[in-house]
């Protein structure tokens, strides 16, 4: 029978107590928790929580940085028969409130101040919320909040109930079954309230050991738990895989600490979106820009011979001995302490998902020695679909079906999925899971996409979001509009892109400047600014951003299904579009309708032909309180091509 979590953390404790589990980075520096100390923990977290009145069934919300009593109230609630529900930390009050009425949740674990002080201001609209523990005691020290209580007297507590019941938690471990719940994940919500995405024991460590054995992981695996515990690829890769595998998961210090702390961990598999890869890479662009003039021409002379060679190489196909001799000879000079300095110099496995990530990007990385790949996957099918095997790793495709799945493509060029990963419901929302689980179990994931020649999957949008240029050149051409933004965003320059076009005669983009890469190219022009909105008008950004627009343009026009996709005009906004104004999801996903509407007078300026257009657009700051900014934005326009001929 297949294991449950608690289940592996007791295999563990007992087969190799005394390795480490986790290591958490406090003030500088590193401490260990082995197995058996960590299965101590649980023991006394879960006995203290039966106390409470936490049984079978019962769910607890956990929300907070990864840390391991964190991760150790996860494993006591689940070994007690109870759900744990992680919800984002960086979101704001009032999103709690739905997941948390919807799952009629009476038990929280903060982390700190900040997320206590949060779940106290919501809970007059959360009745049911009776107990609060928190774990870093900080700021408050004078609370006297009713049922607000630190983790070390639930430990006291449990510990207490476990000496006097000695075999209360071995017998409530064995009681679990791989069907039961395990967890629940909050989808993001673009398009209305969130969902409960339920998954249980088994799907959860089915994908977790597919994983795991597409890319032969062991115990000897080190990584960091730096991603919201929320998201459900976090929980995949620092939890489920984990006690799956038992290697070692590193939580640093803060989100300020986490590239100091990757480079002192040197992880051996490691996960980050693609806006993680183009940050690490835009600050060694920024840096070598900065550089002496010896060290920036050796920089790019070896990055030349990387891109030429190092991909050729990764992929286990032979090359030239001269070009192995130069590759070998920028290993020692350039890649290897550059990978060093990115903290990857121990890293046999590196995946990027949630978004397209560049081609220029992804050969930058695998021509350092880097083995990045993609995958494919979402919450509702526990991550885990579509892998890319070593010496296959491409950035126009996701991968092949990994162990158990099957995927077909519908009529509509919807992709559908069979999996044991897939989720058991949409909490509460029998309508919703009927929506995307058919009676003989294929999932509806909603991506348009194709199976290359080479077996690979290849996802061009989201179904819903593939539409038609109405009138105009392109009249009838198809619109994609994740595909024009993911393009855009491949350049350095360009942090956020929000494309329209569905039902218009051509396409109009609204773009987020990076501020730190275009500060950088804006200070080397010695060219003043005041900040973002300023720097974001200037007519020198506007040139400079026009250029990357024309450049996906210039590909466009070769793309026999997109070619109608070239971007007619473009502004740059007055503000970085940010989760907390709505404008994002907590997992950095543009809401494209919310924009839509809350930015409607820019729209209308786009499509009327307009040069410019003032707006005033509230704000919100991190400490809850709202301001305002406002400017008025120049509109451009952007040079459109004639498709080739073979294109048309």
């Amino acid at each position: 029978m297949q294991p449950t979590f608690p289940q592996l953390l007791l295999q563990h404790a007992s087969q190799r107590g005394d390795a480490a589990a986790m290591r958490e980075k406090e003030y500088g520096i590193w401490q260990s928790l082995s197995w058996s100390a960590l299965s101590v923990m649980v023991q006394e977290i879960a006995g203290g929580l039966h106390q409470a009145g936490l049984r079978e069934g019962s769910h607890l919300i956990v929300i907070g940085a990864n840390r391991p009593r964190l991760y150790a109230t996860m494993l006591a609630v689940q070994s007690l028969g109870a759900v744990p529900i992680p919800l984002y930390q960086d979101a704001a009050s009032a999103e709690c409130v739905f997941p948390i009425n919807n799952a009629e949740v009476e038990f929280a674990f903060a982390e700190d101040q900040e997320q206590v002080d949060k779940l106290m201001e919501i809970r007059d609209q959360c009745p049911q919320l009776h107990n609060i523990y928190y774990d870093d005691p900080r700021g408050l020290r004078k609370y006297a909040e009713p049922g607000l209580t630190s983790m070390d007297s639930l430990q006291e507590s449990g510990r207490a109930f476990i000496a006097a019941n000695p075999l209360f938690f071995a017998q409530q471990v064995a009681k679990g079954q791989p069907d039961a719940v395990a967890a629940m994940f909050f989808t993001s919500g673009t398009t209305g309230n969130p969902k409960g995405v339920v998954h249980t024991h088994s799907s959860l460590l089915n994908r977790a050991r597919a994983g795991a054995e597409f890319d032969s992981l062991g115990p000897d695996e080190e990584v960091l738990a730096y991603l919201p515990p929320a998201w459900i690829g976090q929980n995949i890769f620092s939890y489920a895989q984990w006690l799956s595998c038992g290697y070692v998961v590193n939580c640093p210090e803060s989100a300020a600490t986490a590239t100091i702390d990757l480079k002192e961990i040197g992880p051996t598999y490691y996960f980050a979106p693609p806006r993680i890869f183009e940050g690490l890479l835009t600050s060694v662009m920024i840096r070598m820009e900065d550089a002496g003039a010896v060290k920036r021409r050796m920089f790019h002379a070896f990055m030349s011979v990387a891109r030429k060679v190092g991909p050729a190489l990764m992929d286990g196909k032979p090359a030239g001995l001269l070009d192995r001799a130069l590759y070998a000879l920028g290993d020692l000079l350039v890649y290897g302490p550059l990978r060093n300095n990115l903290g990857f110099s121990r890293v046999r496995v590196a995946y990027t998902a949630g978004e397209a990530i560049g081609p220029d990007l992804f050969t930058f990385y695998s021509s350092i020695g880097i083995n990045i790949k993609q995958l494919y996957g979402s919450t509702e099918t526990a991550v885990f679909v579509c892998l890319q095997p070593d010496h296959e790793a491409r950035a126009d495709t996701v991968g092949v079906p990994c162990a158990g799945v099957e995927i077909k493509v519908a009529d509509n060029g919807e992709i559908l999925v069979k999996s044991p990963g897939l989720l058991k419901e949409y909490y509460k929302n029998p309508q919703a899971t009927a929506e995307v689980l058919t009676p003989d179990g294929w999932y509806h994931t909603s991506d348009a996409g194709f199976i290359d020649a080479h077996g690979h999957l290849k996802i061009i949008d989201r179904v819903k979001d593939v539409g038609r240029i109405r009138g105009g050149a392109f009249d009838g051409a198809m619109f994609a509009p994740k595909y024009v933004e993911n393009k855009l965003k491949f350049f350095q320059h360009i942090k956020e892109v929000v494309a329209y076009g569905d039902g218009r005669e051509k396409v109009c983009v609204l773009i987020n400047i990076d501020f730190d890469a275009v500060g950088n190219w804006a200070e080397r022009r010695n060219l003043p600014y005041a900040g973002y909105t300023d720097l974001a008008q200037k007519p020198q950004v506007y040139e400079l951003i026009r250029e990357c627009v024309e450049k996906v343009n210039a590909d466009l026009r070769n793309d026999t299904l997109l070619a109608g996709s070239q971007v007619s005009r473009f502004l740059v906004l007055h503000k970085e579009l940010d989760a907390d104004d709505g404008e994002l999801t907590r997992t950095n996903k543009v809401r494209r309708g919310f924009i839509a509407d809350k930015y409607k007078v820019l729209v209308d300026a786009l499509y009327e032909g307009k040069t410019s257009q003032y707006i005033e657009t509230v704000v919100k700051f991190e400490d809850g309180r709202t301001g305002s900014v406002s400017a008025t934005l120049k509109i451009d326009d952007a040079k459109v091509f004639e498709p080739l001929k073979a294109a048309a």
